[in-house]
Parts: C-alpha cells; structure tokens; sequence
C-alpha cells in the first residue's frame, strides 16, 4: 500500500494554492510559515476576525513514509540518506495536503456543510496564541484515544 501524497511534486506551489482558495473565500489575511528545527509547516489567515492556524508535520510524514517504506541493506542509499529522502518526500507531501484539507474545510463552509466554527474549531487562535485544540488538550477536557501518535 502507498502512502497517500507520496509522490506529490507540487510543494510550494501548492501555498499558491491555498493563498488563492482563501481569498476567493474572502479570507483578509495569510501568512505561511515554516519551522525548520521542528520540521513543520503552519499556515495561518483570517476569516471575519477569527484567526485560524493549521498546521501539517513533514517529520510525521516522514515517519510514517519510513513505516510504509524501511530502510534495508539492499537499497543503495545508507539509512541516513533515505531518512533524509523521507523528509524530503513529507516536506513536499505536506503543502498538498495542506492545500487540499483548507480547500475541503472552506468548501465544507461555503456549501452549507460546516460552519466555519464548525470547520476549523480545533484551528482557531485564541488570544494567547494557543489554538483552541491546544487549551482543551491541555486542560484535559478531551482525552486522547488509544495509541495515538499525535503526542
């Protein structure tokens, strides 16, 4: 089984992408950003005064590119080239998914599906710069499930 998005090309293209699908929906700011020491990817806009911050892992990718994909003494790269490789593949990977879940959610919004609160609750930036996923995780208001690797 293929991962999906694992052979994705559009990268940074792809924040094109998303910066065209939230101003069509009348987003008022955007505001892409890596982090390279934590291997993630944010990005964050505006809607009618709510911010939202999304935010994708290429590490996460990666790692569960490698599940998908294990190193063994047959391949010629060594095993740090191909962990290299798996990031390389999630760095990509990432964008497109990025771009394809906002255009999803703000479709979901604009077609009457989702309220935008409805959507990107987990998403919206409180005050304090927390998104309101990270107070309720955080106040252990809803617990985990079982066996989760978000952590």
């Amino acid at each position: 089984m293929r991962l999906p998005y694992e052979n994705s090309t559009s990268g940074r293209s792809a924040m094109d992408d998303i910066r065209k699908t939230i101003m069509a929906f009348g987003c008022s700011k955007f505001a892409p950003m890596e982090d390279f020491q934590a291997g993630t990817i944010a990005i964050q806009f505006e809607y009618r005064g709510r911010a939202v911050q999304v935010t994708a892992s290429a590490k996460g990718y990666a790692a569960a590119w490698l599940r998908h994909n294990p190193h063994s003494s047959r391949m010629r790269r060594s095993r740090i080239e191909h962990e290299r490789f798996a990031l390389e593949k999630g760095q990509i990977a990432v964008w497109s998914i990025l771009r394809d879940w906002i255009k999803g959610q703000l479709t979901a919004v604009e077609t009457g599906i989702l309220s935008f609160e409805g959507a990107f609750l987990g998403q919206i930036l409180l005050a304090n710069g927390d998104t309101v996923l990270d107070r309720i995780t955080s106040q252990g208001l809803l617990p985990g499930p079982e066996g989760d690797r978000h952590d």
